[in-house]
C-alpha cells in the first residue's frame, strides 16, 4: 500500500512524496533499542553487598520502603545482614512499623517456620537492642 505525505503547503499541490509500508517499517526498526540485552548474573554475595550498602544509606521512609519491596521482589530470601540494615534503616527513620513489618515479609519469603525462627534467633540480639517485636510478639 502507497501512503501520500504533503511536504509543506505551498509545495502540496505540485509534488508528493511516495512512503512505502517498508520505508516506514525501517525506519522505525532504526529506532529500536535493546536495554536488556546486557543483563549479567549478580552472585548472591553481590545481591546482599547491594542493598547493606543501600539500607546504610537510606535516610527517608519512603526510601526505606522501597529498598524493602525491591529486597523482598527477588526470588531469595536475603541474607540476615540485609535484614539487620534494613531494620537498622527502619529505627533511623524512626518508623517502628516499618521494622515489624520487616519480620512478616521475612516469614512470608522464607515459607518454613523452622527457617524463619533460625532468622529471629540470629537477630535476637539486634531484636532486643532496637525494641522491635515480631507481629505474633505483639498479639497479632
Amino acid at each position: 500500500m502507497t501512503r501520500f505525505v504533503a511536504l509543506s503547503r505551498p509545495l502540496a499541490a505540485a509534488a508528493r512524496v511516495q512512503v512505502t509500508r517498508s520505508a516506514l517499517a525501517t525506519r522505525a526498526a532504526i529506532q529500536i533499542r535493546h536495554y536488556s540485552a546486557d543483563h549479567h548474573e549478580e552472585s548472591f554475595e553481590d545481591f546482599t553487598a547491594r542493598f547493606v550498602k543501600f539500607f546504610d544509606n537510606v535516610d527517608d521512609l519512603f526510601e526505606l520502603q522501597r529498598g524493602l519491596n525491591n529486597a523482598f521482589g527477588y526470588d531469595l530470601v536475603p541474607a540476615p545482614s540485609v535484614i539487620e540494615a534494613a531494620l537498622k534503616a527502619a529505627r533511623r527513620v524512626n518508623d517502628y512499623p516499618t521494622a515489624v513489618r520487616i519480620f512478616e515479609g521475612l516469614k512470608v519469603k522464607t515459607g518454613s517456620d523452622a527457617i524463619y525462627k533460625q532468622y529471629l534467633d540470629e537477630l535476637a540480639p539486634l531484636r532486643a537492642q532496637l525494641g522491635v517485636d515480631t507481629k505474633e510478639e505483639l498479639g497479632f
